[in-house]
């Protein structure tokens, strides 16, 4: 099972990793999105959720599962978009390699007690754009919402002491090896954040973070698509590898297919597919 999960995970990433700034390469970056489409529509009726950001069309793209299912909705989401100059293998096409293999599996393994949202959003890069004009579209229509998953840089791991960096104060609570996935998430997540760490550590070392006020506190918790929803008052969950406080290639050019750990993120899929089973 894990080689099917690896394999499939290089798959994707070998048609993601290009250049996909939606101004600076709206090529790659049409490309990324129709990529995103035809595997998604495998898997069930996908939808598009446009929304205009000065003059100009921009879309997420949802998919969902078993949507008759009475209880609220968990959301899982990656954005696709990247920053200038850079092919994007850690940020962000480990998170959405994972969001499609995650969608997979949960299609032949549906959950039998919630509905299921897998959505691959827009413009974070300029500031959370589509998870914005996404949260805010659900939060007015009232939707129900269990809890939601920001896939952020799933996949560079260092086993070097001393690899981790943290904001002010955390590194004292926290291990300086850079192997583990973190879960950070809002205050009242605290108890899905505990759960869901102790299933995914069956395959790979993973910490949690519960912060409060919507992650004002610790400004580097609010850098992902989990805000928007923080914000509108939604239980979220960011899932990363730590972004710039691990990885010496975030947001450059160097940010490519061999600096990835892909057993780490196959591990992480894994691991994720097993807590998310067990909500």
């Amino acid at each position: 099972m894990s080689e099917i999960i690896k394999q499939n995970l290089i798959n994707h990433l070998n048609q993601i990793i290009r250049e996909r700034d939606p101004y600076l390469a709206n090529g790659g970056h049409f490309f990324i999105k129709e990529y995103i489409r035809q595997e998604l529509s495998h898997l069930g009726q996908v939808e598009s959720h446009p929304f205009e950001i000065k003059g100009k069309s921009f879309e997420n793209i949802v998919l969902k599962l078993n949507p008759n299912l009475s209880e609220p909705t968990i959301i899982i989401g990656a954005h696709y978009d990247t920053v200038p100059g850079s092919v994007g293998a850690d940020d962000n096409g480990s998170g959405v390699a994972v969001l499609l293999e995650l969608a997979r599996i949960f299609s032949e393994h549906p959950l039998q007690k919630y509905p299921l949202q897998f959505i691959a959003f827009d413009l974070e890069e300029y500031g959370l754009l589509g998870s914005k004009a996404y949260a805010k579209q659900i939060k007015e229509q009232k939707q129900a919402i269990r809890l939601m998953f920001s896939l952020e840089m799933l996949g560079y791991c260092d086993h070097r002491p001393n690899s981790q960096r943290y904001p002010a104060g955390l590194k004292y609570f926290y291990p300086s090896t850079g192997n583990f996935i973190a879960l950070v998430g809002n205050i009242e997540a605290t108890p899905d954040l505990r759960k869901l760490s102790q299933n995914i550590r069956q395959t790979v070392p993973c910490e949690w973070l519960p912060v409060p006020l919507k992650g004002y506190p610790i400004p580097d918790t609010r850098r992902s698509d989990h805000v928007p929803f923080w914000d509108v008052g939604y239980n979220a969950i960011m899932v990363t590898d730590t972004a710039n406080m691990r990885n010496p290639y975030y947001h450059s050019a160097q940010d490519t297919l061999d600096t990835l750990d892909l057993d780490f993120l196959t591990q992480v899929c894994q691991g994720l597919a097993l807590a998310i089973q067990s909500l």
